[in-house]
């Protein structure tokens, strides 16, 4: 049984670890799972950044996350290779070091984010989380038909005299606004873990589509479980136990 004293955090992480293995399903099926680890520094950075102006952070993180998502696309283009992704990762990783290091406000919280301290989740994460994740797994939802043309049939859109970029361009600020939000409370490297691991090990196993949806929620709750357990038992942040939980599932599986 979960004391009240962690029911938040742990209800707060539920919804996240059933969001995102299925949106990192997608980002895997485009080849742009770079996208996850860039999204989460850009969304620490804005936090930060937030923070030190007197603003929520969450505000911050999500917006700056928001920003990144929507105006990607018009980078992407010119940067082949994942420039774009790679780009947005260093720098937000190198504003949110900067932040940490030389505002006294920031350290603490940068912490917090990288570490993936989900403990100390509230009740306004939880009802964020309560009421944007339905409202992404629908729009994932919507989009996931176009999405699965533009990736099997690239020249479908073309043909029918339909426009892809709206469905990228809304899939890219779905996929930042989810992880800035995951980035508050599983931190960093633990939204990116989620995102990751469990699709990547589902296409290794799965026979279609539906089902390497299924083995990739399977596994992320699974592990989401497992590690709420075992880092609460050990008295241990949560976001390096979900990542250790979840790559010895990937070598015993690999």
């Amino acid at each position: 049984m979960i004391s009240d004293l962690f029911l938040i955090p742990f209800l707060t992480g539920l919804g996240l670890a059933v969001l995102l293995p299925l949106l990192g399903c997608y980002l895997r099926l485009r080849d742009e799972w770079l996208a996850a680890l860039a999204y989460s520094h850009v969304a620490a950075a804005g936090a930060l950044l937030a923070l030190v102006g007197g603003l929520p952070p969450a505000l911050g993180g999500i917006a700056a996350a928001g920003l990144a998502g929507t105006g990607k696309r018009l980078f992407a283009a010119r940067l082949a290779g994942g420039a774009a992704y790679a780009l947005l990762l260093l720098g937000g990783w190198a504003v949110s070091v900067l932040m940490a290091a030389n505002q006294p406000m920031a350290e603490r919280l940068g912490h917090a984010l990288f570490d993936g301290q989900l403990y100390f989740s509230g009740s306004d994460q939880l009802w964020l989380v309560a009421l944007g994740v339905p409202a992404a797994l629908l729009v994932l939802r919507g989009l996931s038909a176009h999405l699965l043309l533009a990736h099997t049939y690239p020249d479908f859109f073309r043909i029918r005299g339909l426009r892809a970029w709206p469905t990228q361009i809304g899939f890219d600020l779905l996929a930042a606004l989810a992880l800035a939000v995951a980035t508050m409370s599983l931190g960093v490297m633990g939204a990116f873990a989620l995102v990751f691991i469990p699709p990547w090990l589902a296409f290794r196993r799965a026979g279609n589509w539906r089902s390497g949806l299924l083995w990739s929620l399977a596994i992320g709750i699974t592990a989401y479980l497992g590690a709420f357990a075992l880092a609460l038992w050990l008295d241990q942040p949560f976001g390096p136990i979900l990542a250790i939980l979840l790559v010895a599932l990937g070598l015993i599986v690999a």
